[in-house]
């Protein structure tokens, strides 16, 4: 038996008013996923537990099987594990977004979480002065990809709270600062990083062709290095993550999966979707199970940009969703689950912890399609009255059968 999870992070959504009080999802033409749901089992799961922010780390640790509440210790160790960086016991780490700020009326506004969107050329050099110059000590700084970057604090605090940037589109930073013990260093650091970006020739040069420079940096995401039995360890299989950020590739690294590095995937809306779905085909000719993640719905969401959000649950559908079904059948038995980790709704531009829907399709299953089931959509999958209240609990359904 085969297993692979499809999962278009942010996919699910609100009724929309301008959609004809109809969800992204419902909007999209997405037969694949549409099928799935109607040959196999829909339903909704909560991938964020209760009292859990509803991020990224939360709802993926969900979907990949572990219980947060049990191994989750924060975002950014699980980004370090992907980066190959090793954290002490005492080792904290952060997630560093390059992000642009903008003063108006004495305060400091959150014009761009992601810089808009700076290349990973750039950002390279960016972090790697900010290493020369505020690194050496405690502090390390870790390039990543685009605006999405590491800060490690050797023998650090972690007894503090942060508002990650995303939530604070259009807003003042002054109230979201971190907060805690621990809190003046990073404040101090976070002020020495704007002086050093502002004049950096990178950011004087996307200045004069008008593109948003990257004059700050945001910290938040931390935590330490957590406790993870594998994948082999669990349930005896063999595995691969098919992913372009690292947060998604952490996990698979301690659920002990091999990363599969896919040319063109970008983490972004012009990622390489055809290509993440031809190397997790080929990652299962030799492996049990492969873990496929597509950002670009979450961050269309994140941007407010609903035609985009369409755009790439569609794409999703006929480029990912589509070639695995087919491709599938060529290697057996097998079983497929799609869904997000999350909803992102386009109009709150931010995640939200309400269950998402799920397809879980068993080629092996003598099912007769549901005609109540003609789309995949949060509405039909409420429809269904099938609901999973611990997200972990939904891969052992992939692994074990439905009847778990």
């Amino acid at each position: 038996m085969k297993y692979i999870i499809l999962l278009g992070d942010g996919m699910s959504d609100e009724p929309i008013s301008e959609l004809g009080g109809r969800t992204p999802l419902q909007a999209a033409q997405t037969p694949n996923m549409d099928a799935l749901a109607r040959d196999g089992e829909l339903g909704l799961v909560q991938t964020v537990p209760p009292g859990y922010h509803p991020g990224s780390d939360v709802a993926n640790l969900s979907v990949f099987g572990y219980d947060p509440k049990t191994c989750y210790s924060g975002r950014s160790p699980l980004e370090a594990a992907s980066m190959g960086i090793h954290l002490g016991p005492a080792d904290v780490a952060f997630r560093l977004n390059l992000v642009c700020l903008t003063p108006h009326y004495g305060k400091l506004y959150m014009e761009d979480f992601s810089a808009g969107h700076i290349s990973t050329g750039e950002a390279r050099q960016l972090i790697a002065m900010l290493e020369e110059e505020l690194g050496g000590g405690p502090f390390e700084f870790h390039a990543g990809v685009s605006y999405r970057h590491l800060m490690v604090w050797r023998g650090g605090r972690d007894q503090m709270t942060f508002t990650p940037p995303h939530d604070l589109s259009g807003q003042s930073v002054e109230n979201h600062l971190p907060r805690g013990e621990g809190a003046e260093e990073l404040i101090h650091l976070m002020t020495s990083a704007q002086m050093l970006l502002n004049n950096h020739p990178v950011n004087v040069r996307r200045e004069k062709e008008r593109q948003l420079p990257a004059n700050s940096i945001w910290l938040w995401g931390h935590g330490k290095a957590p406790r993870m039995a594998t994948l082999q360890e669990r349930y005896g299989l063999s595995g691969a993550v098919v992913a372009a950020v690292d947060l998604i590739k952490g996990i698979g690294v301690y659920a002990g999966l091999e990363v599969v590095e896919v040319p063109g995937a970008t983490g972004y809306l012009d990622t390489n979707y055809r290509g993440k779905a031809d190397y997790a085909l080929e990652a299962l000719k030799t492996r049990d199970f492969v873990y496929l993640h597509v950002e670009a719905p979450d961050e269309a969401a994140h941007s407010g940009m609903l035609d985009e959000k369409i755009r790439a649950i569609e794409s999703f559908d006929r480029e990912v969703v589509g070639p695995v079904r087919a491709g599938l059948k060529a290697l057996g038995p097998h079983r497929i689950l799609v869904l997000p980790d999350h909803a992102t709704p386009v109009r709150k531009k931010t995640h939200t912890d309400q269950p998402v829907p799920y397809a879980l399709f068993d080629s092996a299953a003598a099912t007769q399609p549901d005609s109540d089931r003609r789309e995949y959509s949060e509405a039909a999958a409420k429809r269904s009255g099938v609901h999973v209240a611990e997200g972990w609990r939904l891969f052992e359904r992939l692994v074990r059968g439905a009847a778990h």
